[in-house]
Order: structure tokens, then sequence, then C-alpha cells
């Protein structure tokens, strides 16, 4: 079994409702990653939590991205865990039935420490990291997940689906961020509307968020 899963980051306000309408056309739940001030800073450019407890109302997922998008791992231990911490109390505050347990932590440039991996796991359910482009299937002490991005977006990610295709059975966990030139390394459209009826049409392969991949987890 191969499983895929997209991950959009940082909370874009015009790709976020064309993201989930593809999806949604196709039965599916996307999985948005949320830097918890961006709102503040543009509200024009990054969507409010209103926008985001609609959208999981709807059946998407909705995950912590950082307080802000800087890069922990460049920063003290303890401050970069006081920011890790103080975007998961504006979660709670603002997104319906928020449980940090039961969320993924997506690092800002998906870049931790080992200090910060270690740490994390008594925080939440887990956390994405860079790393090798094909995690295995997860286990019930899963914890750490690897993603891969590129800047040329759509050839970036059928390079990684190659990869995927050459084991046996594994997850392909890639970073997106947005669509028709929002973000960096956007896809368009067509593309993943596209791309998504291409990976169903297979018989082994399920396209889910990454805590419905967790949840499949043996001991």
């Amino acid at each position: 079994m191969y499983y895929v899963t997209l991950s959009w980051d940082d909370g874009f306000r015009q790709s976020a409702p064309k993201i989930a309408a593809i999806y949604e056309r196709f039965g599916l739940h996307a999985e948005f990653n949320v830097v918890a001030t961006f709102h503040q800073q543009d509200s024009r450019k990054f969507a409010g939590f209103g926008y985001w407890n609609e959208l999981q109302a709807r059946g998407h997922i909705i995950q912590p991205h950082g307080y802000d998008h800087s890069n922990k791992a460049l920063l003290p231990l303890a401050q970069a865990q006081k920011k890790i911490l103080q975007c998961l109390e504006i979660f709670r505050l603002s997104l319906d039935g928020f449980d940090a347990r039961r969320t993924v932590f997506v690092f800002p440039y998906n870049d931790s420490t080992p200090e910060l991996d270690a740490w994390l796991p008594g925080v939440v359910r887990g956390f994405r990291v860079n790393g090798p482009v094909v995690n295995p299937l997860p286990t019930v002490h899963t914890a750490r997940l690897t993603t891969t991005c590129g800047e040329d977006g759509e050839p970036c990610l059928e390079r990684c689906l190659d990869e995927l295709w050459k084991q046996p059975e594994g997850w392909l966990l890639y970073t997106a961020h947005g669509l028709d030139g929002e973000g960096w390394g956007p896809f368009r459209s067509s593309y993943l509307e596209h791309l998504l009826e291409r990976l169903l049409s297979r018989g082994d392969v399920k396209i889910l968020p990454t805590q419905a991949v967790l949840d499949t987890a043996v001991a």
C-alpha cells in the first residue's frame, strides 16, 4: 500500500478555497498548515481562524505551522520551545476542538534540531521535518515525519512519486504551498485536479492527511 499526503503550508487565502474545492470534488480532505499570526500581519494574503474553522467543519485538517515563520533550528532551544507552545495555545483558543496531543506540528522550513525532536513527542502527536522522500508506513511509535519540496513544484513532486513507486510500500509526505502562482513552488489547479484523478485511478494508493495516515499505524 502507498499513501500520498500533500501538506499545504502557510494558509494562503486565495489558494485554500480552490484546494478545498478540488479535494472535495474527489471526496477527499486536504491538510492546511497555518502560521498562527500570519492573518494578523496580512489578512488579504492569509486566511484567519474563522475560515479555518469553516474548512475544518467540512472535514479538512488544520495544523499548526508556528507562532511565526521563524526557523526554529536557528533559535536557542528555550526560545524555540516557547514559540511552539505559543502557537499551540493560539490554536487551542482559536480552532474548534483543537487538541495538541492529536496534532502534527509542521516546522517552518521543515527545519528542526535533535533537541526539539526529542522534546516534541511529549507535546504533539507528530512533527514534520526535512528528510527522505519516502516515509515507511507508520507504527504507533512514529512521531518524526520527513518531507521534501522543490521550487519547481510539479516536476519535483513527479520525481518524488517516481521514488515512491520504486518502493514495495511507503508514504510520500510532500510540502506544498499554493496554486496558480501563489506561494513557493506553486502547482496549477489543473495539475492538482489531474494528479488526484491519476492517483485515485490506481488501486494501491490512498490520498490522506497526515493524521489519517498516522491513525492507520500498527504496533
